[in-house]
This record gives C-alpha cells, sequence and structure tokens, in this order.
C-alpha cells in the first residue's frame, strides 16, 4: 500500500507539469492547444536520448527547448498564418510525431537501462533514503510552480493574461498580442516538454506512443483541481493544476487496485469526467432554469386551486 501511495504521489506531481500547462494555454490564454501530446513526447525523446549519450542534466534542458520551440510553431501558425488555434495545434502536433521518431533515431522507442539519469544522480546523494524519487520530483515540480506564478505577476505576465481576457484591449493599449500568444505558448509547452522529460528518465524509456491522450489526462488534473480549491487567484490555480493531478493519480491507483472500473475503460471515464466539468456552467445553469420553471407552475396551480 506504501508503494502504491509513493507511486501515486511521484506520477502526480511529474504531470502535474502538463496540468500547468494547460492552465496557461486553456485559462490564462483561452486558446486550445493540441500541441500537448506530441510535445509531451518531444520532451521524452529529447531527455532519453541526450541522458543516453552521458548529460542527463542538459538533456532536461534541451527538452524544455525543444518544447518551447514547438510552442512556437504552433503561435506562428495561428498568429502569422491566419490558422485557427485548434488547427495549428492539430499541424504541429502531426508534424511533431516525424520529428519525434527523428530524434529518437527513427526508432519507435529508445531505453537508458544501463544509463546514467537525475534519478540516479539524486540516489548517490543519500538524500531522501527510499523516497528520493518522489523529493525530487516534488522539488522540480514545486519549482517550476513558483516561477510560473512569478512569472505571470510580472508586466509580461500580466500582459499575457490581459491577452486571454480582450485581445482587443490589449491591441489597444499598445501591447503586440502576437507577441504575449507566442510567449504564452511557448512557455505551457515548455512546461509539457518538462512533464516529458522526468517521465522519460524516470521510466528510463520513451514511446512514440506515450503521449496518447495527455491533453484529455491534463484537463482531467485541473478541473478536479479547480472544483475542490476554486479559482480565485493565479497562485491558488496552479496549485490546483498540482492537487488534482495527484488527485487523479489516487483515483488512477484506486481504480487499478480494486478493479472497480475496468482498465480499458478508464481514458472513457477520464474523458466522460472532462467533459461534465468543462460542462457544468450549463448544465448548473439548465438545472436552476429547471427549478424555477417547476417553482412556477406549482405556484400557479395554487393559484387555481385557492380561486
Amino acid at each position: 500500500m506504501l508503494y502504491v501511495i509513493q507511486t501515486a504521489l511521484e506520477l502526480g506531481f511529474m504531470y502535474a507539469l502538463v496540468a500547468m500547462a494547460l492552465f496557461l494555454s486553456y485559462r490564462v490564454l483561452d486558446i486550445a492547444d493540441l500541441t500537448t501530446d506530441s510535445g509531451f513526447v518531444l520532451g521524452a525523446a529529447v531527455s532519453v536520448t541526450i541522458a543516453a549519450a552521458g548529460h542527463p542534466f542538459l538533456a532536461v534542458l534541451a527538452a524544455i527547448l525543444a518544447g518551447a520551440c514547438a510552442g512556437f510553431v504552433t503561435a506562428f501558425l495561428q498568429t502569422r498564418l491566419g490558422v485557427p488555434s485548434i488547427l495549428a495545434g492539430i499541424v504541429t502536433n502531426t508534424g511533431l510525431y516525424t520529428v519525434n521518431l527523428m530524434v529518437m533515431g527513427w526508432s519507435s522507442n529508445v531505453s537508458l537501462l544501463k544509463q546514467e539519469t537525475l534519478f540516479t544522480m539524486f540516489r548517490d546523494t543519500g538524500i531522501g533514503g527510499s523516497w528520493y524519487k518522489l523529493i525530487l520530483v516534488a522539488g522540480i515540480t514545486i519549482l517550476a510552480a513558483v516561477m510560473l506564478v512569478w512569472f505571470l505577476g510580472t508586466r509580461l505576465g500580466l500582459s499575457i493574461r490581459a491577452t486571454g481576457d480582450n485581445k482587443d484591449m490589449v491591441r489597444a493599449s499598445s501591447i503586440n498580442p502576437i507577441f504575449t500568444i507566442s510567449v504564452g505558448l511557448c512557455v505551457s509547452n515548455a512546461l509539457t516538454a518538462l512533464s516529458g522529460a522526468v517521465v522519460g528518465q524516470y521510466q528510463k524509456s520513451a514511446d512514440i506512443n506515450s503521449g496518447t491522450g495527455i491533453v484529455v489526462i491534463g484537463l482531467a488534473c485541473l478541473i478536479i483541481g479547480e472544483t475542490v480549491l476554486g479559482r480565485r487567484s493565479v497562485g491558488r490555480n496552479v496549485v490546483a493544476a498540482v492537487a488534482g493531478s495527484i488527485a487523479y493519480r489516487f483515483l488512477y491507483a484506486v481504480i487499478l487496485k480494486t478493479s472497480i472500473v475496468p482498465i480499458e475503460c478508464l481514458k472513457l471515464v477520464t474523458a466522460i469526467v472532462v467533459a461534465l466539468a468543462i460542462a457544468s456552467p450549463t448544465l448548473k445553469d439548465w438545472a436552476d432554469f429547471q427549478k424555477r420553471k417547476i417553482s412556477a407552475a406549482q405556484k400557479g396551480g395554487r393559484k387555481d386551486a385557492e380561486a
């Protein structure tokens, strides 16, 4: 049981980086960025490939840079070439499949079975004992969260937030929305690639299909966290992304352990949870309307009875 809890926490912190990335693109910029799936694989592919060459720390930095480049391509298609945001993400996502294969030496997977990784380097320090993996991934995620909150509080970060709220107002304020969208998507995809890089070295492998469904899982984590903690400030939203990711992984572990839902149906359940959570404001308005309708009908019936 302790092993299950430890693993759930480790995976929760690592995939929280994806939830934070989607918070930036989906919540702040109001852009449905579908680059996430292949961006995650790109981070893992770059990280594992460079780590296999003997540079595990440099591998993570290279993965972040590669993710930022992917985000720039999506932003360029959207802002400069007039491609709708969803299609821009799909185009980049499709093109990255070949890029990822190229990074992995035209192989569908690469491994780090006998090479050094960030985790083996940290283990050798003797810090944390058997919990060294959790300490490392928690430290990376918390540092990224603090830096994201700080960044969104800077002048550039405030401009990015304003762009998501009202692009026309930002343009009227002499702020270039093309620049703010590009920076926002670069940072978002850098976080996604960082998640892939850490997961790749954690699992000591990268697979071309490992990013399938990541965007849905990331949205599920984000929405679960927002449902529990609310959406009041940037700091709380970032914490909600982390908390939602951990809660999702615990839920995943419980399902695996108890077989309440067949493992083959887990992604379907995740998709339904995301759909219901996104549609919850509309469903709430509909429920309120039905209550008012029933209440009005009951009052009308009483008046007719009294008459």
